[in-house]
């Protein structure tokens, strides 16, 4: 079976998409070499196996899978040939939504936002499953140098080096957004500066458990 082990990771990881994104609206895929693994689309994300996931090429053709590709396709192959990475997911979360509805870019109001980068940046919008879209999600993030775009009128996109990281950070920036517009409702958000970012990012390169040897 064609990328074997990149459709099982999406059978594993679909459902987690359940408590981002309303109804059967986002997807997520896996990529390896010049190929990935991808949501098919319209049907509950835990009503697939492996054999049923669709495998798609970097040229936007399907390779293998018993069921049609998610028609953001166009999206995910853009994102790839791009930059290549690992995974990426893209929802249509209430918070991050919300900020895409308002056109609003997500500014460093918390230490967290350097996972995906010093802002989550807001890319044009243009209809779903199209070469425009994608064209405009992947300027807004090399803009920005973010791995995460909030699209106008649409939702989130969040890219990562594997599911796992990707998933983690859609999180994290569902909660940003969250935490931005409760205290926009308040007053002024105060956003960290570039040298306090920097301090963070040094940290975070060694946070977490050192790999085993």
């Amino acid at each position: 079976m064609t990328l074997e082990r990149e459709r099982e990771a999406v059978v594993r990881h679909a459902p987690a998409l359940a408590d981002l994104t309303p109804a059967r609206t986002g997807n997520l895929s896996v990529r390896r070499g010049d190929a990935f693994a991808i949501t098919p689309t319209g049907v509950p994300y835990d009503s697939f196996d492996a054999t049923d996931v669709p495998v798609v090429g970097f040229d936007g053709e399907q390779k293998d899978g018993n069921m049609t590709p998610s028609s953001e396709v166009p999206m995910h192959t853009g994102i790839y040939r791009h930059d290549e990475p690992g995974a990426i997911v893209h929802t249509h979360s209430t918070w991050a939504t919300t900020m895409a509805t308002l056109h609003e870019s997500l500014p460093p109001v918390h230490y967290m936002i350097v996972a995906v980068g010093r802002r989550v940046p807001l890319a044009d919008y243009a209809p779903y499953g199209t070469e425009e879209l994608a064209a405009n999600v992947v300027a807004a993030m090399a803009e920005a140098g973010s791995s995460a775009a909030i699209i106008e009128n649409h939702g989130l996109v969040v890219t990562g080096p594997d599911l796992e990281t990707a998933l983690e950070n859609t999180r994290h920036v569902e909660e940003l957004c969250r935490l931005y517009l409760r205290a926009s409702a308040v007053g002024e958000p105060t956003t960290l500066t570039d040298e306090q970012l920097a301090t963070v990012e040094e940290k975070f390169a060694s946070y977490g458990q050192p790999d085993p040897e």
